[in-house]
């Protein structure tokens, strides 16, 4: 207790200055550049001993590019790590709440994340990656650095804009700590994790970038950097043929998430206790590396293999037939990862063999065959973890080619539209879109389900009897007094909106007998409290009124406040305001 109060001091000032002088804000996204670039290391390290450990293979061999697996008994590694993934699993099996990841905090909860649950997605990313299931680290990384930024801001008691600024800082310097490649790991957190590039981003991002880069490479990170030899020069009129190949793999791209949808299906399906999946899952893998071992982990060796060898048509459809239902089975029976670097590794396999192929179908389109690969690299990453920008880069850091890199932003573009227009996600928010939610990236769209009915309404309603007479109703309720006025039955259920005018006109016209039952509007429509903003526009408009009662549910129906859409409209428009200007640093 007695150091809990000098570091509660120390945080409060800390808050002070990070709202008073921005370019404290810039201090915080180095912090957590440096600390992503620790995360990474330790992962790596962590991945790459036990593929040393369990598959024998040397300390600087990745183990997708070993030649085999000696002796064979060691592909049964995977099956080794379906055990003990599910080990874990059931340890946590009563906690099944979903774990959100980044994309999800930035675009629903305003940059809060679960630091335990991130920690925990980073145990079952090194045990899956490790163990040799065909799943890439990228999700670890991310998550753990993301969840620790997270954990940070919130101390901190960030802005709700500056909180999914830090997330976005803590997956940015993630990924470029993990390929060496600051601006590529700039724009993944600006296109998949922020949601948007704007001025009020950059210093942030960019600084914790290259934090992150610079700390992973101080400590000898197993970076992944993608090594590519030097590739031809490109013109305008040599674009064709890579648009093709941009246009197919935007088809593939949602192919394989489909693919990996079905494969997960199947399992659920099958009634296998999730702990048991895995295991399931481990003896699959570990058969198709008995063929070769590309198909285990992520691929990092298997695509500068594929890169820098010339490979058959046989080969490259084994290759990518081995890959894709390895990626799929391993997801789909439960092992933890993403598909980041699988991506790219399927990529350059159909570059190849699209580009073989139209070198026979179409001779007369000069292609380059490297250069295809790399279009294919770049092309089905979009389709499938998204991010046009973000690949462009990886390919410009990679190469060193600017005549290339336009062709590859050209052709990544049209896989992401080819995507956008048959399919609509990428496949983090595929599978949340499955779990029953409806973003469609990291954009801010959570402070419109704050926006509740219950959070704009009026409490103070005075409510009255329907059997109530219209002389009593003029004399309680005289023009100007108040516009409407809520009416009930004799049991407490909303029976209407009654307008004070129109009793008041009524009463003029006729002697003023009977009760105010007839003057009770919209009856059948109300609002609840937990409606967001959007749903009581929508209730408005269908039953053009003005103002609508709120109850507590559609079975009792007692009223517990009015909204009218005025109000709604001006409280609308003043978050949006709000997020406009946040977006635009004007905070």
């Amino acid at each position: 207790m007695p150091l809990a109060e000098p570091i509660d001091r120390i945080a409060v000032r800390l808050r002070t200055l990070i709202r008073s002088r921005e370019p404290s804000l810039l201090v915080v996204a180095a912090f957590i550049g440096a600390i992503s670039g620790t995360v990474v290391t330790l992962v790596s390290w962590a991945a790459q001993a036990l593929h040393v450990l369990l598959f024998a293979i040397q300390p600087d061999v990745r183990l997708s590019a070993a030649s085999v697996i000696e002796p064979a008994w060691r592909c049964a590694a995977p099956v080794l790590g379906g055990v003990v993934l599910g080990l874990v699993l059931l340890a946590f099996a009563r906690r099944s709440r979903p774990i959100v990841d980044p994309i999800e905090a930035n675009a629903l909860h305003g940059g809060r994340m679960s630091l335990p649950d991130s920690l925990r997605v980073g145990l079952e990313n090194v045990i899956s990656n490790g163990f040799g299931a065909s799943v890439g680290l990228e999700a670890g990384y991310t998550q753990v650095a993301s969840g620790i930024a997270s954990a940070i801001g919130e101390r901190l008691r960030l802005r709700r804009a500056d909180l999914r600024l830090a997330v976005g800082c803590g997956s940015a310097a993630a990924i470029a700590a993990a390929f060496a490649a600051p601006l590529t790991g700039a724009f993944y957190g600006f296109e998949l994790i922020i949601g948007v590039y704007s001025v009020a981003t950059v210093a942030p991002v960019m600084i914790a970038a290259i934090t992150g880069f610079l700390v992973a490479q101080a400590l000898g990170a197993a970076a992944y950097p993608i090594e590519i030899a030097k590739t031809a020069e490109f013109l305008p009129s040599d674009y064709p043929p890579y648009l093709l190949i941009g246009l197919l793999l935007g088809f593939a791209a949602i192919g394989i998430m489909r693919l990996v949808t079905l494969v997960e299906l199947a399992f659920q399906k099958s009634r296998l206790p999730r702990y048991v999946r895995p295991t399931i899952g481990g003896v699959a893998v570990g058969l198709m590396a008995l063929i070769t071992p590309q198909v285990l982990a992520a691929g990092h060796g298997a695509l500068h293999l594929s890169l820098n060898e010339t490979l058959p048509a046989r080969m490259l459809v084994m290759l990518l037939v081995l890959k894709i239902a390895a990626t799929s089975i391993s997801i789909g029976s439960g092992f933890r990862g993403g598909m980041f670097f699988a991506s790219l590794f399927l990529g350059v396999l159909f570059g190849k063999l699209i580009g073989l192929t139209i070198a026979i179908a179409l001779p007369d389109w000069s292609i380059d065959p490297q250069a295809a690969a790399i279009v294919g690299m770049s092309a089905l990453s979009v389709g499938i973890v998204g991010g046009p920008l973000t690949m462009t880069f990886l390919a410009l850091e990679s190469t060193g080619n600017l005549g290339l890199t336009g062709v590859v932003l050209a052709a990544s573009i049209l896989s992401a539209l080819t995507v956008r227009q048959f399919f609509g996600y990428s496949f983090s928010t595929w599978r949340l879109h499955l779990r029953g939610e409806t973003i469609r990236g990291a954009q801010d769209i959570g402070w419109q389900r704050d926006l509740t009915v219950g959070r704009m309404m009026r409490t103070d309603v005075r409510s009255i009897l329907t059997t109530m007479p219209v002389d009593a109703f003029r004399n309680l309720f005289p023009l100007g007094s108040t516009q409407r006025v809520i009416a009930t039955d004799t049991s407490g259920r909303y029976a209407g909106i009654v307008l004070v005018a129109d009793v008041h006109a009524k009463a003029q016209a006729d002697d003023g007998d009977g009760t105010i039952a007839p003057f009770c509007q919209h009856s059948d429509r109300v609002l609840l409290a937990q409606m967001s903003a959007r749903e009581a526009a929508a209730a408005f408009d269908e039953a053009e009124s003005e103002e609508l009662a709120v109850v507590d549910d559609d079975d009792h129906r007692h009223v517990i406040g009015l909204l009218t859409e005025t109000h709604l409209l001006r409280r609308y428009a003043e978050e949006v305001d709000k997020a406009r200007r946040n977006l635009a640093g004007e905070n």
